[in-house]
């Protein structure tokens, strides 16, 4: 008869076995995602090249131009809102457009949720069709769609609602449709994957105590979708963030947002180590946000229990 395994021998076979199955992904995240943004990290602390590059030579200088900007006499710093404006207005926008995809997404889901089971798969797929497109064609074609002259005007004036074109092309609100019209399966998914697992033996419940179906929807449905609403929303919101296409073709360049901002510096500006520090800023105030929101969950979390 073989000799019965140790505990502790036994664990540690069962560690190695766990790293072994976890190695791919740790290689995959490490060298994707991790490499990377440490590339990008190590560049914004790197003096910029005269013709895009960089030089290796230590700085803060991209770290201090985001909020200071030199004086062309003395260079002296003084403070600048340039940069400060462009933030505000991509997280104000991403907002704007996150909040837009849950007042359409939530009805979306729950329509879909409550239909017959053989139905779901075919609502699922019309909400899914288009994102098979790129994303470029799809954003050109809605640019053709809000133009001044395009179908929708035209269709607006041909029913006498307006008596000249709407101008959307090109302005605030047109990148907001962009924006909405980009994201917004990844707000209806989340949702409707949620909702499809709720018990609705609770709905019922709350009409038979005489609730009405504005206390149903606020006191039971939403806050027991919580979870998908969140999901829904932070798959939208980070990527409106630094979104480039929609803000550069249906806003036309004229207010830029994080991801023109970007894409700037590496391109026209070639200023690689500005656009390495506004890529680490951005993603320091989302981790940041995220991390602060987990722990506030995980303290709520505790006090429930």
């Amino acid at each position: 008869m073989s000799a019965a395994v140790p505990p502790v021998r036994k664990e540690r076979n069962n560690m190695r076995a766990r790293a072994a199955l976890m190695s791919p992904a740790l290689l995959i995240i490490g060298g994707f995602l991790v490499a990377p943004l440490f590339v990008v990290l190590v560049y914004s602390f790197l003096t910029p090249g005269t013709y895009g590059g960089v030089i290796w030579e230590w700085t803060t200088d991209a770290y201090v131009q985001f909020l200071f900007e030199k004086d062309i006499f003395d260079e002296t710093l003084i403070f600048s809102t340039a940069y400060l404006q462009i933030y505000s207005r991509s997280f104000v926008q991403a907002a704007a457009s996150t909040a837009i995809c849950f007042l359409i997404g939530f009805p979306t889901a729950y329509f879909i949720a409550t239909r017959p089971a053989a139905q779901r798969n075919m609502w699922v797929l019309l909400v899914t069709v288009p994102y098979w497109i790129n994303l470029l064609i799809r954003t050109i074609a809605m640019l053709f769609l809000v133009r001044d002259n395009g179908p929708l005007n035209h269709l607006l004036l041909s029913w006498g609602i307006i008596d000249e074109p709407i101008h959307i092309a090109y302005t605030n609100f047109g990148v907001g449709i962009g924006l909405v019209y980009s994201y917004l399966p990844f707000m209806v998914l989340p949702i409707y994957a949620t909702i499809e697992r709720f018990d609705f033996r609770l709905v019922e419940a709350a009409f038979d105590l005489y609730a009405d179906r504005w206390t149903v929807l606020w006191k039971i449905i939403l806050p027991l979708c919580a979870p998908g609403v969140i999901a829904g929303s932070l798959l939208v919101f980070i990527p409106s963030l630094g979104a480039f296409i929609a803000p550069d073709l249906l806003g036309g360049g004229k207010n830029l947002m994080i991801g023109n901002l970007i894409a700037m510096q590496f391109q026209a500006s070639r200023n690689w180590p500005f656009g390495a520090a506004a890529a680490m800023i951005l993603m320091t105030i989302v981790l940041v946000t995220l991390i602060f929101y987990a722990r506030r969950q995980g303290r709520s979390t505790v006090r429930l229990h």
